[in-house]
């Protein structure tokens, strides 16, 4: 691919022979529906326009657009993975061309009058945002310019998608804010957060005050914790709303427990409260299915964060657990599923669930590229969908190379080319492509004190990962990538953002 450097690639990238389109100040995005507002506010902070509900027909100006349904006749559905063969070629004085299928395609079209952005949903319109942001690079006599394109574009999978451990170091509402929006800049869509461990308990639930009043004020080593009160819940929800993202809550258990344990002394058998645990191993904590207490405990636990998350999904954990028979593991997996499904929400869980009953559509986890993937094909091919994060490519806490100051390497050292060089479909043979629900990244904290530390690991991988949850294995080639890539460290710079700068690219900085 040559050209403008977007990340990830698009379906579509056509440079036209059209003029640039030269911003003015002031210039007009036109939302002339509610739900593109957002969007459109967006927008205008990036190119220091305002948002209007209407402009004279012949001016020039951003034009955000919301189509519709999927089956809507003049832009038919097309297979968003098919290739450049898939799409035609701009017409002749035309702006229009098909939009892929999928509610968060898009197309966008820079010509030297304005820019056409059409989209069926508002997810569509910001990724659409997300592009131009990435196009807009060049200068004409200290003026901003966009080049003239059309971009054709929808995502490979659904989920696509951030795990954020906060439990082992907390991290700020404001922090995550960044996140959140650096997220946004690489098409990402699900923020999961990984708020509960055997270190502390970082939400606030209305049935159990004692979770963070006595489990919160620590992280690993001793550092200074945090939790997120219900008004700070609800910010991150609606920060994550306002750019496509939708959050997925995880409580981890039947293990991973010992923030509960301290918690409430009932959760254990021997009905005294665990001590205070600040190290970072695993696999030592465990709730008992014997004790009346438990069952109470997960369902109002999982009550009550389904009630405070407008999302679908919440997320019951499940790993980890040594020393638990497998009969007793499925009933607490499937007390704390229950209690999800009970509340209106889909069940997530780590890979071990798939080792119990499941109900068609769960969706499992899969983390360890070691474990036998037979219980992982066998569920998807019983009804549940697999989110895949190999640790090896996806984790984004492990080292960059032996001797990095920050990370783990538990599951070996991974750098940029790592971390984009692998294929969804063929990670578990056997496993049913349709089974397949999307690509999640996961970055754990006990390494990690701090929003430097955070970003550090994340970009430039974060990047890679989204290319690979985002584009078909046939627009993907590396060095296209470490080309386009190399682009966004300048971006990266002028956000004020810590990043590594791997050897594999010649960065632009």
């Amino acid at each position: 691919m040559t050209g403008p450097a977007v990340v990830p690639r698009p379906l579509r990238l056509q440079q036209l022979s059209d003029q640039p389109f030269v911003l003015v100040a002031g210039i007009a995005v036109v939302a002339p529906d509610s739900a593109a507002r957002q969007a459109a506010e967006r927008l205008a902070t990036l190119v220091g326009g305002s948002v209007q509900a209407t402009a004279a027909p012949d001016a020039a100006a951003f034009r955000l657009r919301l189509l519709g349904p999927a089956d809507d006749e003049r832009y038919p559905r097309t297979d968003p993975a098919g290739g450049e063969e898939a799409l035609p070629a701009l017409p002749a004085g035309e702006s229009d061309s098909e939009l892929p299928a999928g509610a968060e395609a898009y197309r966008l079209h820079v010509h030297g009058d304005g820019v056409d952005v059409d989209a069926r949903t508002p997810a569509g319109l910001g990724h659409a945002v997300t592009t131009l942001a990435q196009l807009l690079t060049g200068t004409s006599g200290g003026a901003r310019t966009l080049p003239a394109v059309l971009v054709v574009d929808a995502p490979r999978f659904t989920w696509r998608g951030l795990s954020i451990d906060v439990a082992r170091h907390f991290v700020r509402v404001a922090d995550l804010d960044v996140v959140i929006d650096l997220m946004a800049d690489h098409k990402l869509n699900v923020l999961h957060l990984h708020l509960t461990d055997d270190q502390a308990w970082r939400i606030d639930l209305p049935s159990r005050p004692e979770l963070v009043r006595r489990s919160s004020g620590a992280s690993v080593g001793g550092d200074p914790g945090g939790h997120y009160t219900g008004e700070d819940y609800a910010h991150l929800v609606a920060h994550a709303a306002a750019r496509g993202i939708v959050v997925v809550p995880e409580l981890d258990v039947p293990g991973h427990v010992n923030a509960a344990l301290h918690a409430y002394g009932e959760l254990s058998p021997s009905g005294r409260p665990t001590d205070e645990y600040l190290g970072i191993d695993v696999g030592f904590s465990r709730l008992t299915a014997a004790l009346p207490a438990t069952d109470a405990f997960l369902h109002d636990v999982f009550r009550d964060v389904a009630a405070m998350t407008p999302g679908s999904y919440v997320h019951i954990g499940g790993d980890e657990v040594q020393g638990m028979a497998p009969d007793e593991y499925a009933a607490l997996v499937g007390t704390a599923a229950a209690a999800v499904r009970a509340a209106g929400k889909q069940v997530v869980g780590w890979q071990e669930i798939a080792t119990t009953p499941l109900e068609p559509g769960t969706v499992v986890q899969y983390w360890d590229v070691h474990a036998d993937p037979a219980p992982f094909v066998a569920a998807g091919a019983a009804g549940a969908r697999l989110l895949l994060s190999p640790g090896d490519r996806t984790y984004l806490d492990m080292k960059y190379h032996p001797g990095y100051p920050l990370g783990l390497e538990w599951a070996g050292h991974v750098e940029l080319r790592d971390s984009y060089d692998w294929e969804p479909a063929t990670l578990l043979p056997g496993l049913p492509a349709e089974a397949v629900l999307g690509v999640e990244a996961a970055v754990w904290t006990e390494t990690l004190r701090t929003l430097d530390d955070l970003t550090t690991m994340l970009l430039p991988r974060l990047a890679a990962v989204a290319e690979v949850a985002w584009s078909a294995p046939d627009r993907r080639d590396w060095e296209d990538f470490r080309t386009r890539v190399a682009a966004l460290g300048a971006r990266w710079d002028a956000a004020g953002l810590s990043w590594y700068p791997s050897p594999q690219v010649d960065w632009q900085r």
